[in-house]
């Protein structure tokens, strides 16, 4: 979908709760998200409200109303005497989340190279090198998280708050994405080297390379993954019956 002391949060976090203080509906919505984005939470995942009430010390009616929101962020599953679930996404689902961020990152691209100031170049600078520090450490999950703050920074250094919340979705609902149909495997997501090569054409404020890099870079995670129907993909003949010696 993801973190510098000196830049701005990003749009839409939740503040954090002082110690001992309530969490408000907010906290709790954006805990689970993080927990998503973290892959903590796998795709199918149950959510019990009671389970979570005990867990954020709060009531089943507040852990409802916040998994409501959520699936209307279509992150989470609501279904009739089953409950909430960590939403499974189909393949036409996934391929429409990357279809609208190709239309909206070039967008937010060029805007950011408009509207940021230095500190959100440099916070933009900062959450890359942590990326790639995380990788080289070998932390994918964190690696994976900060690939999709990346993203979410220039949301926020574009000043577009509507296109702000609808990219925070997004690379939520891409998480899920990656989880379905990463072979089984915790997916790579983004590049660093990707990551590297746009913002070297923001630093140039070359707004046309910008849009054309960052179009093709979601394209390319896209293609990484397999997302096909089930029973769609053909069976491999001579791994089945290859291997085996003939009986009889």
């Amino acid at each position: 979908m993801q973190d510098t002391e000196a830049s701005p949060p990003a749009q839409d976090a939740a503040p954090a709760a002082p110690a001992g203080a309530a969490l408000t509906d907010a906290q709790i919505h954006g805990r689970i998200v993080d927990a998503i984005l973290d892959h903590q939470l796998l795709p199918g995942t149950r959510l019990a409200e009671d389970k979570l009430g005990q867990a954020f010390g709060v009531s089943r009616t507040r852990i409802r109303q916040v998994l409501i929101r959520l699936a209307h962020e279509q992150i989470v599953t609501l279904a009739p005497h089953r409950g909430a679930t960590v939403a499974t996404p189909d393949p036409e689902e996934a391929r429409e989340v990357f279809e609208v961020r190709r239309m909206v990152e070039p967008l937010l691209v060029q805007r950011f190279m408009e509207h940021a100031s230095a500190g959100h170049l440099g916070a933009l600078a900062s959450c890359l090198a942590q990326e790639e520090a995380a990788r080289a450490a070998g932390e994918r999950r964190r690696a994976i998280r900060l690939s999709g703050e990346f993203h979410l920074r220039i949301a926020d250094g574009a000043a577009h708050r509507t296109l702000g919340r609808v990219l925070r979705e997004l690379v939520s609902r891409t998480s899920l994405v990656l989880m379905t149909y990463g072979n089984g495997e915790v997916p790579t997501g983004c590049g660093c080297a990707d990551h590297r090569t746009l913002l070297a054409a923001i630093r140039l404020r070359d707004g046309k390379a910008a849009a054309a890099l960052m179009t093709q870079h979601l394209l390319e995670i896209e293609q990484q993954l397999r997302i096909e129907p089930p029973g769609t993909q053909a069976p491999d003949f001579s791994q089945i019956f290859g291997a085996k010696p003939c009986r009889g």
